[in-house]
Protein backbone atom coordinates (compact mmCIF):
# COMPACT_ATOMS: atom_id res chain seq x y z
CA UNK A 1 0.00 0.00 0.00
CA UNK A 2 1.26 3.49 -0.82
CA UNK A 3 0.46 4.67 2.72
CA UNK A 4 3.25 2.48 4.11
CA UNK A 5 5.87 3.31 1.49
CA UNK A 6 8.82 5.32 2.71
CA UNK A 7 10.25 8.26 0.85
CA UNK A 8 13.89 8.37 -0.11
CA UNK A 9 15.67 11.62 0.69
CA UNK A 10 15.63 14.25 -2.05
CA UNK A 11 19.07 15.27 -3.33
CA UNK A 12 20.09 17.95 -2.46
CA UNK A 13 17.58 20.11 -0.63
CA UNK A 14 16.15 22.67 -3.00
CA UNK A 15 15.76 26.22 -1.66
CA UNK A 16 12.29 27.11 -0.41
CA UNK A 17 11.19 30.69 -1.03
CA UNK A 18 8.83 32.42 1.36
CA UNK A 19 7.68 35.96 1.95
CA UNK A 20 10.96 37.87 2.32
CA UNK A 21 12.91 34.72 3.23
CA UNK A 22 14.71 31.78 1.65
CA UNK A 23 15.28 28.43 3.34
CA UNK A 24 18.17 26.28 2.13
CA UNK A 25 20.29 23.45 3.38
CA UNK A 26 23.25 24.40 5.59
CA UNK A 27 26.67 24.48 3.91
CA UNK A 28 30.24 24.74 5.17
CA UNK A 29 30.40 28.25 3.67
CA UNK A 30 27.74 29.27 6.24
CA UNK A 31 30.01 28.53 9.20
CA UNK A 32 31.28 32.06 9.96
CA UNK A 33 27.84 33.71 9.74
CA UNK A 34 26.23 30.87 11.74
CA UNK A 35 28.86 30.95 14.52
CA UNK A 36 28.73 34.75 14.75
CA UNK A 37 24.93 34.83 14.93
CA UNK A 38 24.72 32.00 17.45
CA UNK A 39 27.37 33.62 19.68
CA UNK A 40 25.70 37.03 19.48
CA UNK A 41 22.36 35.35 20.35
CA UNK A 42 23.60 33.00 23.07
CA UNK A 43 21.90 34.79 25.98
CA UNK A 44 18.68 35.13 23.97
CA UNK A 45 18.61 31.43 22.91
CA UNK A 46 19.83 29.75 26.12
CA UNK A 47 16.43 29.61 27.90
CA UNK A 48 14.83 27.80 24.95
CA UNK A 49 17.50 25.30 23.82
CA UNK A 50 19.37 22.26 25.10
CA UNK A 51 22.68 23.08 26.80
CA UNK A 52 25.32 23.86 24.20
CA UNK A 53 28.47 21.67 24.22
CA UNK A 54 31.63 23.64 25.06
CA UNK A 55 32.89 23.27 21.46
CA UNK A 56 29.51 23.95 19.82
CA UNK A 57 30.59 27.00 17.84
CA UNK A 58 33.89 25.60 16.55
CA UNK A 59 34.55 24.82 12.90
CA UNK A 60 35.10 21.07 13.58
CA UNK A 61 31.80 20.86 15.48
CA UNK A 62 30.03 22.62 12.60
CA UNK A 63 31.61 20.20 10.11
CA UNK A 64 30.37 17.29 12.25
CA UNK A 65 26.91 18.92 12.38
CA UNK A 66 26.84 18.99 8.57
CA UNK A 67 27.81 15.30 8.42
CA UNK A 68 24.97 14.47 10.83
CA UNK A 69 22.55 16.54 8.75
CA UNK A 70 23.60 14.67 5.59
CA UNK A 71 23.10 11.30 7.29
CA UNK A 72 19.71 12.37 8.68
CA UNK A 73 18.56 13.38 5.19
CA UNK A 74 19.97 10.22 3.60
CA UNK A 75 17.99 8.10 6.07
CA UNK A 76 14.85 10.27 5.86
CA UNK A 77 15.09 11.18 9.56
CA UNK A 78 15.37 14.98 9.38
CA UNK A 79 15.59 17.90 6.96
CA UNK A 80 17.51 20.96 8.25
CA UNK A 81 17.36 24.44 6.77
CA UNK A 82 19.08 27.74 7.41
CA UNK A 83 16.89 30.81 7.10
CA UNK A 84 18.09 33.80 5.09
CA UNK A 85 16.55 37.24 4.67
CA UNK A 86 15.91 37.82 0.97
CA UNK A 87 16.88 41.51 0.85
CA UNK A 88 20.53 40.96 1.78
CA UNK A 89 20.98 37.17 2.14
CA UNK A 90 21.69 37.58 5.88
CA UNK A 91 21.48 34.38 7.92
CA UNK A 92 18.72 35.00 10.47
CA UNK A 93 18.00 31.55 11.94
CA UNK A 94 17.35 27.91 11.26
CA UNK A 95 14.63 25.32 11.33
CA UNK A 96 14.25 21.61 10.81
CA UNK A 97 11.73 18.92 10.22
CA UNK A 98 13.05 16.16 12.47
CA UNK A 99 12.02 12.86 14.04
CA UNK A 100 10.38 11.85 10.76
CA UNK A 101 8.17 8.81 11.26
CA UNK A 102 6.90 6.89 8.25
CA UNK A 103 4.53 3.94 8.01
CA UNK A 104 1.16 4.62 9.58
CA UNK A 105 2.33 7.90 11.19
CA UNK A 106 3.75 9.98 8.28
CA UNK A 107 4.65 12.65 10.84
CA UNK A 108 7.53 14.88 11.80
CA UNK A 109 8.51 17.46 14.40
CA UNK A 110 9.20 21.10 13.66
CA UNK A 111 12.01 22.87 15.49
CA UNK A 112 13.38 26.37 14.93
CA UNK A 113 15.60 29.14 16.26
CA UNK A 114 16.00 32.80 15.35
CA UNK A 115 18.96 35.07 16.00
CA UNK A 116 18.32 37.79 18.59
CA UNK A 117 18.68 40.72 16.15
CA UNK A 118 15.95 39.23 13.95
CA UNK A 119 13.39 38.14 16.55
CA UNK A 120 9.79 39.33 16.33
CA UNK A 121 10.16 40.66 12.79
CA UNK A 122 8.11 37.95 11.05
CA UNK A 123 11.00 36.05 9.48
CA UNK A 124 10.30 32.78 11.27
CA UNK A 125 6.56 33.04 10.66
CA UNK A 126 7.30 33.43 6.93
CA UNK A 127 9.74 30.52 7.07
CA UNK A 128 7.31 28.14 8.79
CA UNK A 129 4.55 29.17 6.38
CA UNK A 130 6.88 28.35 3.45
CA UNK A 131 8.02 25.05 4.96
CA UNK A 132 4.51 23.68 5.58
CA UNK A 133 3.70 22.97 1.89
CA UNK A 134 7.14 21.33 1.46
CA UNK A 135 6.45 19.04 4.42
CA UNK A 136 3.04 17.98 3.16
CA UNK A 137 3.79 17.83 -0.57
CA UNK A 138 7.46 16.98 -1.15
CA UNK A 139 7.96 14.94 2.02
CA UNK A 140 4.37 13.64 1.94
CA UNK A 141 3.86 13.99 5.67
CA UNK A 142 0.35 13.91 7.11
CA UNK A 143 1.10 15.59 10.45
CA UNK A 144 3.53 18.22 11.73
CA UNK A 145 4.15 18.46 15.46
CA UNK A 146 5.83 21.16 17.54
CA UNK A 147 6.39 21.73 21.23
CA UNK A 148 7.32 24.81 23.21
CA UNK A 149 7.86 25.86 26.80
CA UNK A 150 4.62 27.40 28.17
CA UNK A 151 6.33 30.73 28.94
CA UNK A 152 7.58 31.15 25.34
CA UNK A 153 4.84 33.52 24.16
CA UNK A 154 6.62 34.27 20.86
CA UNK A 155 6.75 30.59 19.94
CA UNK A 156 3.12 30.03 20.88
CA UNK A 157 2.12 32.98 18.71
CA UNK A 158 4.22 31.72 15.79
CA UNK A 159 2.63 28.27 15.90
CA UNK A 160 -0.90 29.63 16.17
CA UNK A 161 -0.31 32.10 13.29
CA UNK A 162 0.85 29.26 11.04
CA UNK A 163 -2.15 27.03 11.71
CA UNK A 164 -0.89 24.75 14.46
CA UNK A 165 -3.45 23.82 17.10
CA UNK A 166 -2.71 23.15 20.74
CA UNK A 167 -3.23 19.48 21.52
CA UNK A 168 -1.84 18.92 24.95
CA UNK A 169 0.68 19.38 27.72
CA UNK A 170 3.71 17.16 28.27
CA UNK A 171 5.37 17.17 31.69
CA UNK A 172 9.19 17.26 31.70
CA UNK A 173 9.10 16.67 27.95
CA UNK A 174 12.58 17.91 26.92
CA UNK A 175 15.80 18.81 28.71
CA UNK A 176 16.18 22.52 27.95
CA UNK A 177 18.96 24.66 29.39
CA UNK A 178 19.96 21.76 31.65
CA UNK A 179 16.49 21.18 33.16
CA UNK A 180 13.59 18.93 32.25
CA UNK A 181 10.92 21.33 31.06
CA UNK A 182 7.18 20.98 30.58
CA UNK A 183 6.00 21.75 27.03
CA UNK A 184 2.80 22.66 25.25
CA UNK A 185 2.14 20.31 22.32
CA UNK A 186 0.91 21.60 18.97
CA UNK A 187 0.14 19.95 15.63
CA UNK A 188 -0.98 20.81 12.14
CA UNK A 189 -2.52 18.27 9.78
CA UNK A 190 -2.12 18.09 6.02
CA UNK A 191 -5.76 18.96 5.50
CA UNK A 192 -5.87 21.79 8.08
CA UNK A 193 -7.16 25.05 6.60
CA UNK A 194 -4.38 27.32 5.29
CA UNK A 195 -3.97 30.65 7.07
Amino acid sequence: MALFRTLSAPEPLQPIVGEGVVLRGPQMADYAAWAELREASRKFLTPWEPTWPSDDLTRPAFRQRLRRYAEDMRTDQAYPFFLFRTEDNALVGGLALANIRRGVAQAGSLGYWIGAPYARRGYMTAAVAALIPYAFTTLRLHRLEAACIPTNAASISLLEKTGFEREGYAREYLCINGQWQDHLLFARLKDSPRR
